[in-house]
């Protein structure tokens, strides 16, 4: 199998680059300017060159805040650009493996989220992913979404470097401890596309393409998940903040946030018998390399 990774340069992609893929797979990864979602040609050409059996889209617009007033560059990179990949897709023959997220829901859900709730976005970026996911559905039916939340890795800009970094400078941090979700390491998100990209490998009629969540086992806040990186800080270090827990309300930002972000991951536990890890156990993983005495 011929496999075309987009977006070599982010979290998930980097991971995708790193992971054990079946022999004989043939792996291809490309990042801007080579492949540039804002820039379809470039989509449309990539797939017309590479003439894969299956793509993973792991670019997008992720940021959040900004996207409440670049809508535009929002919805250009994921939401146009999907669907010309996705139309790309089907005109060459290719599957099509796309990463989207939590943020499609608004949160207002007690319980977590299945594939089959439905989708409110409570802003400009959730609601571009949601388009972006919608397009995909219309122009390729052999596709599988992967929804996932709060990714992080030992590489790229995230939460648990941007914690580390504080942990380190401030004496106290403040950490909203009313928004709920799950951990989802990026080389996690990867294992999973790789064990979905064997399915699709396999072939015939048995691939169940569709809508899947995926994130970390278990669940905690922002603050729980300080906490923990906080706990490893002064392990290695000695060094460790006060750590305050506040309300979504204490620290306003552009874009609102979904209180739930916890995403049901049976369906593709049944589907694939793909688990995740625990979310600590991956967390300590990146840990133990962000910690390490040679980290730089």
């Amino acid at each position: 199998m011929k496999v075309l990774v987009l977006g070599t340069s982010g979290q998930v992609g980097t991971e995708l680059m790193r992971a054990a893929w079946p022999t004989g797979t043939e792996l291809v990864g490309l990042a801007r300017p080579d492949v540039d979602m804002a820039r379809p040609e470039t989509v449309e050409a990539a797939v017309a060159a590479h003439a894969p059996d299956l793509v993973v889209n792991a670019t997008a617009y992720t940021a959040v805040d900004k996207a409440e007033s670049d809508r535009e560059a929002a919805f250009a990179v994921n939401r146009d650009g999907p669907a010309r990949l996705a139309a790309a897709c089907a005109a060459h023959g290719a599957a099509l493996i796309h990463i989207s997220t939590d943020y499609v829901f608004d949160g207002t859900k007690p319980s977590p989220y299945t594939e089959n709730d439905p989708v409110a976005p409570l802003g400009a970026y959730g609601a571009s992913k949601e388009a972006g996911e919608a397009a995909v559905r219309a122009a390729l039916p052999q596709h599988v979404i992967l929804r996932t939340s709060w990714v992080y890795a030992a590489h790229g800009a995230n939460f648990v470097k941007t914690m580390l970094r504080f942990g380190r400078e401030r004496e106290e941090m403040r950490v909203v401890a009313d928004q709920h979700g799950a951990p989802t390491a990026a080389f996690d998100i990867a294992a999973a596309i790789v064990a979905i990209a064997t399915r699709i490998a396999a072939g015939g009629e048995g691939v169940p393409w569709g809508t899947y969540h995926f994130t970390g086992t278990g669940e905690t806040t922002w603050h729980g998940f300080a906490e923990r990186i906080f706990r490893r800080l002064e392990a290695a270090t000695g060094r460790r903040p006060r750590l305050l827990a506040i309300t979504t309300a204490e620290y306003p930002t552009p874009a609102r946030r979904p209180a739930n972000s916890r995403l049901d991951c049976a369906r593709i536990r049944a589907a694939f018998g793909i688990e995740a890890p625990r979310w600590e156990d991956s967390l300590d993983r990146v840990l133990d390399e962000l910690l390490s005495p040679t980290a730089s």
